[in-house]
């Protein structure tokens, strides 16, 4: 071993510690250990780096604490070393904490560093609230059974797989195992993503039949149909990685936003892409822009909204400066999982960059408090007819208004459907309240479960939210017969909320028949606001 001998020198030094780093090859030659390599043992101011690595980090600090000033040798047990570097280490991480945050712009876009890379958010930054008050029996078992959870959703994809050759035509050649496990699977699952385009999709059953499994499983089988994976020169393999990162970041104890929500908005939003006025203009781009920003937008909720942070002062209240806190954080992480997962790496710097700051763009738009501005944009857009979808700002702008209808669209499925998604949302409302009613916060609105129904919770928002929005989305389509299909299941849902909110306040006036002198005139009805 010469050559790698002469390597190995001593005049390798780490200058920025101080610390000498060489070779001993006198020792070298007396070393069993090494006699058989024939490498010299490294060492580091006295250290043998024959060490673990977490051993050898500790020892390094703390000879370097020594040399700094600090106790050394016999001065210290090997206990209080350990203890003083995990407490450096925590110091550190919460230093490139700091650092990472002064580098963010106040209205939550990504930053350039001296490099001119742009940051992602880091991944898990689930709220420090207290959720005992919850419902914990859900959580109960939660991590012991992530492994379980894993592995089903391992299966999953191999069933997807193996499904989605049989839709394309190819049967696999070797008998046995696989198809003879998944039958069920072949025959229900499968069948419901031959129909994915369709309005009447139930994606709870969807979810029921791949375990779990939903979002990866619908993603990659939209990006196989649409051609994406072929178009783009996907890596098959760090694509499914990406979306098991993005459906693993979503909260499966929110009732709400949750990874089945984020299914349900992306097969919303790919039915509105396959809109005939819309998909003869749309690029490949624009697909691969609105299925990931669909699957992504809401990813790493926390169950709360934003003035919930804001008045608890959560760290990423403070990171956005109150404005789109949650949509900047949900478009990060979103970005990092990309970065992590390495799904663009083989791209271009310029174009992978683009790609983060569109979908940026998309994610944002989803802020119901930016409603009036899209919907009033739309609207003249329509009027003065200058629409223009060969122009890429026109298709971008439409892709925003295509998110924030799936978004918002629960209201516009069958009753079966939407009467579940309201009843969720509702409860993580509830939910909320319940917690700012334990910590003395004041309630936010509708999330007062005695002073707010389902009934009129839905009513408010279908008039003052998703009714105008749709109306002109129908006059887009000019309009299609999806879109007379939703405008009919949302009248149809509307009547019905009142229905059940009318029986509901006849049954509460009985029971408290001093109530209905309490109740100032034109009180509730269709013309309760929403915020």
């Amino acid at each position: 071993m010469p050559v790698l001998e002469g390597l190995l020198c001593p005049d390798l030094r780490m200058r920025d510690s101080g610390l000498d780093v060489g070779v001993c090859p006198e020792e070298a030659s007396r070393s069993p250990v090494w006699g058989p390599l024939r490498t010299p043992p490294v060492t580091c101011g006295g250290l043998s780096l024959a060490l673990e690595l977490p051993a050898l980090i500790r020892q390094l600090r703390a000879a370097w604490r020594a040399r700094r000033g600090g106790p050394r040798g016999s001065e210290r047990s090997e206990a209080s070393t350990w203890v003083e570097a995990e407490k450096e280490e925590v110091e550190e991480m919460k230093r490139d904490i700091e650092d990472r945050s002064a580098h963010l712009e106040a209205d939550g876009r990504l930053s350039t560093g001296h490099a001119g890379v742009l940051l992602a958010e880091r991944r898990g930054s689930y709220p420090l609230i207290d959720l005992r008050i919850l419902k914990t029996s859900a959580q109960r078992g939660e991590v012991e059974s992530s492994n379980r959870k894993k592995v089903m959703r391992q299966l999953s994809f191999q069933r997807y797989c193996h499904a989605s050759r049989l839709l394309r035509g190819f049967m696999p050649h070797t008998p046995g195992s696989l198809h003879l496990l998944d039958d069920e699977y072949l025959g229900q699952a499968a069948h419901m993503l031959s129909k994915v385009g369709t309005w009447n999709f139930d994606i709870f059953l969807f979810d029921r039949l791949t375990n779990g499994n939903s979002l990866v499983t619908l993603m990659c089988h939209l990006f196989n149909v649409n051609g994406l994976i072929h178009h783009f020169q996907l890596d098959i393999v760090k694509l499914h990685r990406f979306l098991g990162m993005v459906q693993d970041d979503y909260h499966s104890q929110n009732p709400y936003h949750n990874a089945v929500h984020a299914a349900d908005v992306t097969q919303a939003m790919y039915c509105y892409l396959k809109e005939p006025r819309l998909a003869e203009r749309l690029s490949p781009l624009d697909v691969f822009l609105g299925l990931v920003a669909a699957a992504a937008h809401d990813v790493d909720h926390p169950g709360v909204n934003q003035p919930f942070l804001i008045k608890t002062r959560h760290h990423l209240a403070s990171l956005y400066q109150n404005t789109s806190v949650l949509e900047s954080h949900h478009w990060r992480s979103t970005v990092g999982m990309l970065r992590e997962s390495g799904l663009l790496s083989h791209l271009p710097a310029d174009m992978s960059q683009d790609m983060e700051q569109q979908l940026g763009s998309l994610i944002l738009a989803t802020d119901i408090s930016r409603q009036n501005e899209f919907l009033s944009t739309f609207r003249e857009h329509l009027d003065n007819r200058d629409l223009d979808l060969q122009l890429a700002s026109h298709r971008h702008f439409m892709l925003q208004i295509a998110l924030k209808c799936a978004d918002v669209c629960n209201p516009c499925r069958v009753w079966e459907l939407s009467r579940q998604w309201s009843e969720r949302v509702c409860e993580e409302f509830y939910r909320q309240g319940d917690l700012e009613r334990k910590f003395d916060l004041e309630i936010s609105p509708l999330c007062d479960q005695q002073a707010n129904s389902v009934p009129a919770i839905q009513i408010g928002f279908i008039s003052y939210i998703v009714e105008p929005l749709f109306e002109e989305w129908q006059r887009f389509t000019e309009p299609s017969l999806l879109s007379r299909t939703m405008m009919g299941h949302l009248h149809k849902n509307k009547a019905r909320w009142s229905s059940l909110r009318y029986a509901q306040t006849t049954v509460d006036l009985q029971s408290h028949p001093d109530a209905a002198e309490a109740e100032p005139e034109g009180g509730g009805g269709e013309g309760e606001s929403i915020p």
